[in-house]
C-alpha cells in the first residue's frame, strides 16, 4: 500500500457466511431456547397425568404449574437482561391455553392455541408462495442474512425457498391433522405427547434443511477467487 492511501472496502462485498452451527443456533434459539420452550407444556403433561390418573390434584393445579413455569423463565431472563422472545411466546401460549382449559374443564383445550397457530403458519406459507414471496425466504433473510435481499435477486434461491416453504406448510398441516384427530378423540395425554414429538424435532430438521440448502446455493453462486496459475516446467533448449 502506498503512503497516503487507505484501503477502500467494497460496499457491495458480502460478509462471509457464518458457520453452519452458528446459523442453526440462531434459527432455533440455541439448545437452551429449545429446552425452555418445551418445559411448561412438559410439566403440564406430567402433572396433569398424575393428577388425572391418581386423583392427587385437579386440572387447575396442573394449569397453575405450567403457567408458573413459563412466567418463572421469563422473569429469570429479564433479571439477567437476556432475550425473552422464546419465554414470552411460551407465556402467551400457555396462558391462553390454560384459560381455555380452565373454562371448559377439559385438559385437551390447552393445546388449542398451538393448533390454531400451526394452521395459521401453514395457510400463511402457502399464501406467500402463491404471491411469489415465500415466507421461509423472508424469515431466513431477517434471522440469518441481516435483512439482505439476495434471496430475491438470486433465481435459484427464490425457487429453493418456494419449495422449502411448501414443504414447511405440508409438515405443519400433517402435524395439525394428527393433533385434530387426537383432540376429537379426547385423549389429552396422547395429545400432549404428540405436541412434544411433533414440536421442535421436525422444526429442527426443517431448519437444518433450509439453512443447508441456502448455504449450498450461495456458495455455488459466489464468484471463484482468482487462483494463481500452476507453475509450468521450464523448457530448456537442447545443447
Amino acid at each position: 500500500m502506498q503512503p497516503g492511501k487507505t484501503a477502500e472496502t467494497d460496499p457491495d462485498e458480502e460478509a462471509p457466511l457464518p458457520p453452519f452451527s452458528v446459523q442453526m443456533s440462531e434459527q432455533l434459539g440455541g439448545v437452551r431456547g429449545l429446552i425452555e420452550s418445551s418445559i411448561p407444556i412438559t410439566l403440564f403433561i406430567v402433572v396433569n397425568f398424575l393428577g388425572d390418573h391418581f386423583g392427587w390434584w385437579s386440572l387447575r393445579t396442573s394449569l397453575i404449574v405450567a403457567v408458573a413455569a413459563a412466567l418463572s423463565m421469563a422473569v429469570y431472563r429479564l433479571s439477567r437482561r437476556e432475550s425473552v422472545r422464546h419465554a414470552v411466546n411460551g407465556v402467551v401460549g400457555i396462558a391462553i391455553g390454560a384459560y381455555l382449559a380452565w373454562k371448559s374443564g377439559d385438559a385437551k383445550d390447552i393445546y388449542l392455541p398451538g393448533m390454531a397457530l400451526t394452521a395459521a403458519y401453514a395457510v400463511g406459507m402457502l399464501a406467500s408462495v402463491a404471491f411469489r414471496r415465500p415466507l421461509v425466504g423472508w424469515l431466513w433473510s431477517v434471522m440469518l442474512d441481516k435483512g439482505g435481499n439476495r434471496w430475491r435477486e438470486n433465481p435459484r434461491l427464490r425457487r429453493a425457498f418456494a419449495w422449502l416453504t411448501v414443504l414447511w406448510a405440508v409438515v405443519y398441516l400433517a402435524k395439525l391433522g394428527v393433533q385434530i384427530q387426537l383432540w376429537r378423540a379426547g385423549d389429552a395425554d396422547l395429545l400432549g405427547v404428540a405436541r412434544l414429538a411433533l414440536g421442535w424435532p421436525p422444526y429442527a430438521l426443517l431448519a437444518a434443511l433450509t439453512v443447508w440448502q441456502a448455504r449450498r446455493i450461495i456458495r455455488a453462486s459466489e464468484p471463484e477467487t482468482d487462483r494463481p496459475e500452476p507453475a509450468r516446467p521450464e523448457v530448456r533448449p537442447a545443447d
